[in-house]
This record gives C-alpha cells, structure tokens and sequence, in this order.
C-alpha cells in the first residue's frame, strides 16, 4: 500500500480517502465523507461490500474456512469450551479464569426463571402456533416485565439485560415447546447445567425422572457454541440497526428472533431435513445429485455449500463427529439419517461437489442432530435463536458502547416517478 488512501475520479475530479486496516482481513475504504463531498450515494444491494460498523467479537476468512471468537479458533472453543465460557467470552473479550466463571454461571443460572405472569402470556398463542411466533412475541413483551433493565444508558441496567436475555432464553424456548404440544411447563433447575437444564425443561414431564445423557448435551452444547456468533449477519445487523435507534434491548432481540425466522437464515437446518425427508432412502440419493446437477431442474441441495465460506465450513466439522456421536449412542435407525451419511460420503467425494466446493455445512449436520435428539423441525430455528441470543447480546452491548455508533439510515437508488402534480379523482 502506497499511500494508506484511495483515489475516487468522479467526472475528472479525484477525491482521496483513507484506507483502515483491521486486525486482521480485507482493507477498508472509509468513504464516511463520500456523499458530502460528491453528492453521490454508493450502491450495494444486502451490504455485501460495506462494513457497518467496527466489531471486535468475530472474525470469518470464508476462504480458508476460518472462523474466530475475540481470536479463538472455533474448533478449539467447540471442542475444549463450554457455552458458558464462550458466552462470557463473547461478552467480556476475555476467556474468565475459575472464579470469573463460577460467579457468571451462577448468574446466569439464578436468572432462568420468567415471571411468573409470563405463563399465562402464552395462552394468548393459538395451540398450533409456531414455536417462532411465540418467541417473537414473548421476547418482544419481556420489556413490560422487566423496567428495571431497559435504560441502555445506565452500564449495569444493560448488563442485567443482557443476563436476563442468556438466561431466560432456554426457559421461553422450552416453553414454546411444551405449549405446542399440549404439555406442562417445566420450570428451570439450579442443578444443572445451562444445556443440561434446557434439555430438562423441554424433555421432562413431571410423571417420570428425565435422564440427561452427556453424549446428548455434549452434542447440544455443541451446537449452541457453534450457533453463538457469526459476524454481521441479516438477524445481528438488525439488532444493531434496532439498537442505533435507541430501542430497548428485549426489542431489540426480539427483531433479531423475527429476522431469523426466515427460511434464507435461520431455517436453512429445516431446509437441510426436509430434503433428506424427501430423498427418503439412501438409494434414491443418485437420481437426487443427478438433479442437483441439471441446471434446468429447480432441485437443489440443501445444506450444501455456504454463502461466506468458500471452504469446508469449520462449524461443519465438529459437528460431523458429533452426529457421529449421537447417532451411534442412540442407536436410531431412521432412513432419513442413513440417507444423511450416505449423502455426506457421496459429496464429499464427488467431483463436481469438490470442484465447487460444496461441502456439507452446519446446517447439514444441525438437522440430522436435532432430529435425532427428538426435537421437532419447528423448533430447529427456536434452537438457533437461544444460542445466538449470545452474539446478539454482545453485539448489542459493543454497539451501544462504540462512539461513532448513529441511527442506521442507508440510502437508496430511487427509480420511481419524478414530481407530478396531484389530478383530482373526478379529473383522472
């Protein structure tokens, strides 16, 4: 780099603007003052090529199949982590030492339960409502429960917010579970672990003991690492952009759940799962792949491939050991999940699926898991929401903390009609 700034000719006039360097990946072009000093908007349709803001939580190189947490490999956190670490690490840049996070589990733990009018919120919900219209609504509504944690101003009423948002997530979660299947609530229980204790709420019925299986919630501990952050995504873009305007933080993830819930995000898993239901058996999967190949048929493979890594995902690795895991040490024998491994084996070495790099992804390897743990398809993306509730948190928490934060407004390409005078309806 020359010069540590870049030249914009515009009609034969140059401008120069600075050149800022991350700590690691791409350069960014500063163009803050470009409208000012051209009277010109730049134009970039999903932000593709803009960075928004300046974050310190989680880095991605898709083209190495790199995916940071405050400099942690992923693979490392999964693997030797818990949610809890991960969780304050998220929160506080810093991995805690024994006592850091002993006080944060047991925080988080004693912040589980909902009020307990929040109970009957739920009976305002038709019975055959979707787990993720509950969670919207809910999540939206804990602000009138909670006054004493909505003045983002006030440092330690945002971080009992965000306490709050980690801890009763699993708790509303497992609620909209068990209110869609006509089951009692089950309340939280201090015993356990944050994981342990979702899977309790949601699997446990008060006529029998539940027993929590460590291959399970190892799996779904998993899981919810993997799910916990991932960069300036459609749902975290809209918490922050919910965020700039001031808005209370329970609102502010409640837009994060409602951006998630579309079938482009968040329900890529549910996607993923419903294909392999309808491949159905391990010996229709070439007459599928010979259809993914076809340009003219709309058939596509799901949980293929990814939108930012041009690499094996890193997600997607841990994952295949641990539905290996569970598979095994359930001993399930399901069509669907026989065709999942026999489909991963067959990409995997495929040339036209290695040429173009589509390699299984997280989300591959999240449904056949979920499902196998016994976990509806509806509730893949309720799933998701709970862990991500984490990265949404933090991101939230950095923004409102970050000086050069303003209201979101981006600009737009206007091509409607130009100005017209108004014809009166007898006239027209």
């Amino acid at each position: 780099m020359a010069d540590n700034s870049a030249k914009i000719d515009i009609n034969g006039t140059a401008q120069d603007y600075g050149i800022i360097d991350g700590s690691v990946g791409p350069q960014v072009v500063d163009i803050r003052k470009f409208y000012a000093n051209t009277d010109m908007f730049t134009y970039d349709p999903g932000f593709t090529s803009t960075a928004s803001c300046e974050s310190g939580l989680t880095y991605i190189d898709g083209d190495q199949g790199i995916l940071l947490h405050r400099g942690y490999p992923i693979d490392q956190l999964a693997e030797q982590s818990s949610f809890m670490e991960v969780a304050y690490l998220l929160l506080n840049g810093e991995l805690p030492g024994k006592n850091d996070l002993d006080t944060f589990t047991n925080t988080i733990t004693r912040h589980t339960m909902v009020h307990e009018q929040l109970s009957t919120f739920y009976r305002g919900f038709r019975r055959d409502a979707h787990p993720m219209a509950i969670m919207c609504g809910v999540v939206g509504a804990l602000s009138s429960f909670y006054h004493d944690s909505t003045d983002i101003n006030d440092p330690v009423q945002r971080r009992i917010a965000s306490h709050r948002l980690i801890a009763k997530m699993p708790t509303i979660a497992a609620m909209a579970y068990k209110y869609s299947v006509g089951q009692p609530f089950v309340y939280p229980r201090n015993d356990l672990s944050y994981t342990g204790n979702f899977l309790n709420m949601t699997f446990s019925v008060p006529a029998e003991e539940y027993h929590l299986d460590p291959v399970i919630v190892d799996a779904m501990d998993k899981i919810f690492i993997l799910h916990a952050d991932h960069e300036q995504n459609a749902s975290t873009s809209t918490v922050r952009l919910a965020g700039s305007s001031g808005a209370n933080p329970f609102a502010c993830i409640a837009a994060g759940i409602a951006c998630l819930w579309g079938p482009a995000h968040g329900g890529a898993n549910e996607a993923a799962l419903n294909m392999l239901r309808e491949i159905g058996t391990p010996d229709r999967i070439p007459e599928y792949i010979a259809r993914a190949k076809d340009k003219n048929d709309p058939f596509r493979l799901m949980g293929f491939g990814h939108r930012v890594y041009k690499n094996f995902d890193p997600r997607a690795k841990v994952l295949s050991k641990a539905a290996t895991d569970v598979l095994d040490k359930l001993g399930i024998s399901d069509p669907v999940l026989d065709t999942a491994r026999e489909l991963e084996q067959i990409a995997l070495k495929d040339d036209y699926f290695v040429e173009k790099k589509l390699y299984p992804n997280v989300d591959f390897y999240s449904g056949v898991i979920l499902s196998a743990i016994g976990f509806p398809t509806e509730m893949f993306t309720v799933l998701f929401a709970l862990a991500r509730t984490v990265g949404w948190v933090a991101q939230w928490n950095e923004m409102i903390s970050d000086p050069a934060q303003r209201i979101g407004r981006p600009r737009q390409l206007y091509t409607g009609p130009t100005m017209r005078d108004y014809v009166p309806v007898d006239k027209r």
